[in-house]
């Protein structure tokens, strides 16, 4: 049966990746569908610099404030993909919604807390929000809802759990929308098919947190329950460098 693979990364600056061996990198690992988080750059600003990913279809949502923000998503030519409408509440172009045939794909760079936690409450406000509108799409067909979701859910998620408790991406009112909406029949992937691994998608650039693997997993895959049946592979790429976080993906049959 054929089946898709499709990676997630944020690439924190479309332009910094670039520099740093975005295109080789998607000449070797060949994905169907890239969905890439915290582009970092305006729609004028990437026309006039004309970027260029061969074989692949692009779908961009830059976030009003220029250089902030923002999402895109690479479809392989020969995919059929169509944009769904973008959403008006949605300002700072962190999600797109894309039909690709059998799913839809929703690609999220989810608000961060903030180390003073000044934006939680518009985080908390911006997920129930999303909740609300995923679970209409959900009503025409399964979800694939991928990105940075900016939250690690359980101990297993991060390094150092004890210390972080309360810091922003491990609060009490992160990790409980993140139950909240898991128990909406969404499923991490990575944690069904890997439920004791410990293996983390971003590292501060503090005192080496990377090369001593002290990290968070905060990238995620999620589906609709009806379609778990359907995942072959879940994984992260952690050996990719190029941003503060590693690809995640997942492989899943049409």
């Amino acid at each position: 049966m054929a089946s898709l693979n499709i990676l997630s990364w944020n690439v924190n600056g479309i332009r910094a990746v670039i520099r740093k061996g975005f295109l080789d990198f998607l000449k070797k690992q060949k994905p169907d569908i890239l969905c890439v988080q915290e582009i970092k750059i305006s729609d004028k600003a990437r026309h006039d610099e004309q970027f260029n990913f061969p074989g692949y279809q692009e779908f961009w949502n830059s976030a009003e404030r220029p250089g902030y923000s923002g999402t895109a998503t690479l479809v392989r030519d020969g995919l059929k993909a169509k944009a769904l409408p973008k959403l008006k509440w949605d300002s700072e172009g962190r999600i797109q919604a894309l039909d690709i045939g059998k799913y839809y794909l929703v690609n999220i760079y989810f608000p961060n807390a903030n180390s003073e936690l000044s934006r939680l409450d518009f985080k908390i406000k911006f997920n129930n929000k999303l909740l609300s509108y995923l679970k209409k799409l959900e009503k025409k067909k399964s979800l694939i809802i991928t990105g940075d979701y900016n939250v690690a859910h359980q101990e297993i998620d991060l390094a150092r759990p004890k210390p972080n408790v309360g810091n922003a991406g491990f609060t009490d009112e992160e990790r409980n929308w993140m139950t909240k909406f898991l128990n909406n029949n969404f499923v991490d992937t990575f944690r069904v098919l890997h439920p004791k691994k410990v293996q983390y998608s971003w590292w501060s650039y503090r005192a080496n947190a990377r090369a001593n693997n002290v990290g968070w997993r905060i990238d995620y895959f999620c589906v609709s329950a009806k379609i778990k049946n359907k995942l072959n592979k879940a994984f992260i790429l952690d050996k990719i460098i190029g941003s503060d976080h590693a690809p995640v993906g997942i492989e899943i049959k049409l």
